[in-house]
């Protein structure tokens, strides 16, 4: 456009911005104003930047419910797409949520290798290979900055599991760091050109990643990042890190830098010119996202129906495990369907921790097949109870007594007991981590509400929080408490604290006056932020007779699904899983429902890998991931055949938590060894007897691919990329998704090589009888290997196609020519 600025103007006004600047002001903008906003400077035309957490959505400057979001598939469904143009339109509808925000920067996508099944924040990265991760990660990248809106791929680096990752010290080799860790977050900077990269809590090889070496070779110098590293929250422990490359500490306004950085710009002890280049970076950022000068914010270049784009990208990320001929389902055929489980009522969306959004609505299985089928008998039974923790009142049930409406009265006092501030909230978890709430000031919070029960039954009400919580019920004081947290990890106790509870009787119908009141702990980095849920959580039934229900129900109906997955316990930020077993008796239950129905699917509500030791005895095994606000609506279209189910795995499934090749995510003496070097993921299983139970890539369709030719080139030039050409047929009666997977294998080599790795992938539709010719472009890059610089070995390798890393029909052979 012809009033945009060139990029020497660009360069002109930052320069001319930072020329302006006293020291003390220069420092002042390398710290944050508070949790999700940097410092404004009015005379320079800087206006304040607005960061928000995603990656799966876009929550915006205050964790509110009167501001919802919209909730996208998580990351392992967007990966299980192994679709680039997915990937991209998913950046770009999270853009167009942090624009419709007031958001410049969205902090995602988080792209730290699946290293271990148990790693606790599995459902927010994408992959346990580098490849797949780093193709999708910055395709993401480019949808979201094509739209104006900075993206900050993240935990840079070596982030992958959560026991002790304020202060664990990683300790990886530099070949694995390059060929796995780094190369991960490669092509989203050197290609994408993503505008932040964020550093994580832990140390590589000794020193904590906001020092880290790593920030300027390869991030800055080889890979030329022109953009800001922005620390992890409370990260930068230390004003050594602004001698080294972090540029912005987050939060603030309190951190290491501040007045100490002045004093040592002034002493000399750290070079004025050092602070210089961080600046420049941030005004480089600002101006991007239309917050320098009066240029302002890009037009929007993509445009997505963000309800209609999460149920796509639901679709798109949902793998068919297994397939005995049962699905997908004929809606005419279909007199009654039992629908099982508590997820099937009560699914999860998304994962626990930062990732968090407020969706204003979600779909359930359940209800998405009530919608779909309105004329069929649907029946629902528990089966087995998998929530655990305590869920917020509905907003249906609650009366605010200040305005007589649904919702709830918050009151901040002060330490004189005089009312601060107050607001009328329409749910009862809360989280206050920045906005208008004046959490620091306050003695104590106050919420109040009338509670009206739906039905009679007893109930565990209470609350979940760390600090002193007392809870009044109808004038009676049922709880009086000081919670202390759980671990040490500081994420787990704000977002995921202890709970406590009374056993409370209840009548349907007759409002229940509920009054807590709250102190919250007052020291630490979190000290202006508050978080606390008051609500109910089931109490447990007779397992035997809940299954019993389940599979009377099934016995009865035409087909059975059952919805079967983890909870807030098992999968979130701040901790790692211990187990892979699905939680309660939900594995008794697949077990019993199949037994009685034949037409039994199993639907995985789960975002990362879970053992299915009865995968083989039912009908059909569907893997929904969390599936984001439509997921409900995306899983119906699924089972009735409207849509065919995209996705493959992006990550090896054991049958056995025994097998699994990388498993500890637990640091002996504060030091997590990665002693496996390159070899994670399958191709750690390709080394090992033990099969798993499905190898990466593995997915099912409603139709027949084939794959059945080749053609490569025969020699390859070194450092250069080469084209080779697959053609696919469908062979079946509908049309229907293909990926094909390049892996490429080196019989003898010079150094220890995986058995095969991935270096290609193109998805493809096909129309029934339809056939194409799928070009996947191979970097030679990807067959060097690291040794203080890429080598290329010289010789034969061989390119494996097929379906997974282990189903490889069709192979060629290229011939390398060497070079350092």
């Amino acid at each position: 456009m012809s009033d945009r600025l060139t990029r020497n103007q660009l360069e002109d006004e930052i320069e001319d911005a930072l020329g302006a600047l006293s020291v003390e002001e220069k420092v002042l903008l390398l710290t944050g104003r508070d949790f999700w906003t940097t410092w404004p400077l009015e005379r320079i035309g800087l206006r304040s930047l607005v960061v928000s957490d995603g990656p799966s959505g876009v929550r915006g400057g205050a964790w509110d419910e009167r501001s919802p979001s919209l909730n996208l598939p998580s990351a392992t469904a967007l990966s299980s797409s192994w679709d680039r143009d997915i990937a991209r339109r998913y950046g770009a509808a999270a853009a167009v949520e942090a624009r419709r925000k007031g958001v410049d920067v969205v902090l995602g996508p988080t792209i730290n290798l699946h290293r271990s099944p148990l790693g606790g924040r599995h459902f927010e990265s994408f992959s346990e290979d580098p490849v797949l991760t780093a193709d999708l990660a910055a395709a993401y990248v480019a949808g979201m900055q094509d739209n104006g809106v900075g993206a900050t791929p993240k935990h840079y680096v070596a982030n992958d599991s959560e026991t002790d990752r304020f202060t664990v010290d990683v300790q990886v080799s530099d070949r694995a760091l390059r060929e796995l860790y780094l190369l991960a977050f490669e092509k989203a900077v050197t290609e994408s050109r993503a505008w932040l990269v964020m550093s994580s809590y832990n140390s590589i090889n000794g020193t904590t990643a906001t020092e880290s070496e790593l920030l300027r070779s390869p991030l800055k110098s080889e890979w030329g990042f022109d953009g800001v590293v922005v620390s992890d929250w409370t990260a930068v422990r230390s004003l050594e890190s602004a001698a080294a490359d972090q540029d912005l500490v987050m939060p603030g306004p309190l951190g290491p830098w501040g007045d100490a950085l002045v004093a040592a710009v002034r002493d000399g002890r750290i070079p004025e010119s050092t602070v210089d280049e961080k600046v420049r970076r941030l005004l480089r950022l600002a101006q991007r996202v239309g917050a320098l000068g009066a240029q302002g914010p890009a037009p929007l270049v993509h445009v997505e129906d963000g309800k209609a784009f999460a149920r796509e990208a639901a679709i798109e990320g949902t793998v068919l495990l297994e397939n005995r001929g049962e699905l997908p389902w004929r809606a005419d055929a279909l007199g009654s369907v039992a629908v099982i489980g508590d997820g099937a009522a009560f699914a999860r969306t998304q994962g626990g921790g930062s990732a968090t959004v407020l969706p204003e609505h979600t779909v359930s299985p359940l209800q998405g097949l009530r919608d779909a089928l309105p004329a069929t008998d649907i029946r629902y039974a528990v089966g087995a109870v998998t929530r655990d923790g305590l869920a917020g009142i509905p907003r249906e049930r609650l009366r605010n007594p200040a305005t007589g409406g649904v919702g709830a009265r918050v009151r901040f006092i002060g330490a004189d007991d005089a009312e601060l501030f107050a607001e009328d909230r329409l749910a009862t978890e809360f989280v206050w981590f920045g906005g208008d709430a004046p959490i620091a000031e306050s003695h104590r919070i106050e919420v109040s509400f009338g509670y009206l029960p739906e039905r009679t039954e007893t109930l565990e009400l209470g609350f979940a929080a760390v600090g002193h919580g007392r809870l009044w019920l109808d004038g009676a004081l049922v709880i009086d408490e000081v919670v202390a947290p759980e671990g040490t990890d500081l994420g787990a106790a704000f977002l995921a604290p202890p709970a406590r509870v009374a056993r409370v009787a209840v009548t349907a119908g007759v409002p229940v006056d509920v009054r807590f009141d709250y102190a919250a702990p007052v020291e630490g980095a979190l000290a202006g932020a508050a978080a606390f849920t008051i609500g109910a959580q089931p109490i447990v039934a007779d397992a035997a007779t809940l299954i019993a229900e389940a599979v009377e129900a099934a016995r009865t109906s035409d087909v059975a699904l059952v919805v079967v997955g983890t909870n807030a316990k098992v999968e979130s930020e701040g901790f790692d899983r211990s187990s892979l077993e699905l939680p309660g008796h939900q594995d008794e239950l697949v077990r019993a429902v199949a037994a009685v129905n034949p037409r039994t699917v199993v639907l995985v509500n789960a975002g990362a890998p879970v053992l299915l030791p009865w995968r083989n005895d039912v009908a059909a095994v569907l893997l929904g991931w969390f599936g984001g606000q439509e997921f409900g609506a995306a899983v119906a279209d699924i089972l009735l055949g409207i849509a065919e189910p995209g996705g493959r795995l992006p990550t090896t499934w054991p049958a056995a938590q025994a097998d699994v090749p990388v498993l500890d995510t637990t640091p002996v003496d504060g030091v997590l060894r990665y002693d496996e070097g390159i070899h994670i993921g399958y191709r750690a299983w390709l080394r090992r007897d033990a099969e798993p139970a499905y190898w990466i890539g593995h997915g099912l369709g409603y139709t027949a691919i084939e794959q059945t030719g080749i053609a490569a080139p025969e020699d390859v030039a070194a450092g250069e990329a080469f084209a080779i050409e697959v053609h696919v047929r469908n062979v079946g009666a509908r049309a229907g998704k293909h990926v094909v997977q390049v892996y490429a294998e080196r019989r003898e080599s010079a150094v220890d090589r995986p058995v095969r790795w991935l270096v290609g992938f193109q998805a493809v539709r096909l129309a029934a009888g339809e056939s194409a010719s799928v070009r996947v472009e191979v970097p030679t890059r990807l067959l060097a290997y690291w040794d203080e610089g890429w080598v290329y070995e010289p010789g034969e390798f061989t390119l494996r196609v097929g379906t997974t890393a282990a189903e490889l029909p069709l192979s060629a052979t290229i011939s390398l020519e060497g070079a350092r």
